[in-house]
């Protein structure tokens, strides 16, 4: 566009400038690359999950938080919300769009899909089917367009205003965890871990290689002895303090599997071993 001002009688002249239209091919190409973009966080997401179960990091890293911070510059956090977007993405497209090619399920599509893992961060500890319902009820309130994480956060928590059960949990309580269809715990179902805090819909847990923040509905009594639940806190400590030390693969395996032990106390070979591991490395 050019704007010339006639000095004299103060008019603007406007010269329309033609926009071409898109072509047949370049409209396809638009929809195309349009496509790929919505669907990267998910295609990322498939990715990591794959190189996280199948261990391809391990020629080159003892864990796959060490392998996502030096080759991904990002936290194992950040790979596992990306993991847990793409699952949400699959249960969205399996309930309601099955008999919908894969190269239609986007916003360009007849259903309204997720673009960004943040938009569905708000809803990967729900069912699948709850899933679906929130999605449906954010994509309403925002128009029909896909909505943000924020909106999809507000009908989460209208929904668990509307049914909110009491947090009976307490601090220091142990309990199991039980993984329920949800990606952020995989590998941790059976575990068992202390509540730390105590939130309205979930409790922060110490697990033996770290903490988590799990759902209510993820979570299962121990129902320790007070005694118990201290001897545990015990354990937990000095299994997270060797297991943070980032010893070899084979060590890291033996501390998992206390950390899945049914029963509130080690064995005497179980202690020995222990006790050996932490004079190793200082713990």
């Amino acid at each position: 566009m050019s704007n010339e001002e006639d000095p004299v009688s103060g008019d603007i002249t406007v010269t329309s400038v033609e926009v071409p239209e898109l072509s047949d091919e370049e409209q396809r190409d638009r929809l195309h690359l349009e496509r790929r973009v919505e669907r990267a966080f998910f295609e990322a997401g498939k990715a990591l999950m794959e190189l996280r179960d199948r261990r391809l990091y391990r020629s080159t890293h003892k864990t796959f938080e060490d392998y996502c911070r030096e080759r991904f510059g990002h936290s194992r956090q950040k790979s596992n919300y990306l993991i847990a977007a793409a699952d949400v993405y699959e249960n969205l497209t399996t309930i309601c769009c099955q008999n919908l090619p894969p190269e239609d399920l986007t916003t360009n599509g007849s259903q309204i899909l997720p673009t960004s893992e943040g938009q569905v961060r708000p809803i990967t500890k729900l069912e699948p089917q709850e899933q679906w319902e929130v999605w449906q009820q954010a994509v309403e309130l925002a128009g029909g367009k896909v909505p943000t994480g924020r909106i999809v956060k507000d009908v989460v928590q209208r929904i668990m205003e509307r049914t909110k059960i009491p947090n009976t949990y307490q601090i220091g309580e142990v309990c199991q965890i039980l993984t329920k269809d949800n990606p952020e715990l995989r590998g941790k179902g059976g575990c068992w871990a202390i509540v730390s805090a105590v939130n309205d819909f979930s409790c922060t847990m110490r697990v033996w290689d770290g903490e988590y923040t799990v759902g209510l509905q993820h979570l299962k009594s121990h129902n320790y002895l007070p005694a118990e639940c201290e001897q545990m806190q015990v354990i937990c400590d000095r299994i997270n303090r060797v297991y943070s030390s980032g010893l070899e693969e084979s060590v890291q395996r033996f501390l998992e599997s206390l950390g899945k032990l049914k029963r509130a106390y080690l064995t005497d070979l179980e202690e020995k071993v222990l006790s050996v591991l932490e004079l190793e490395t200082g713990g």
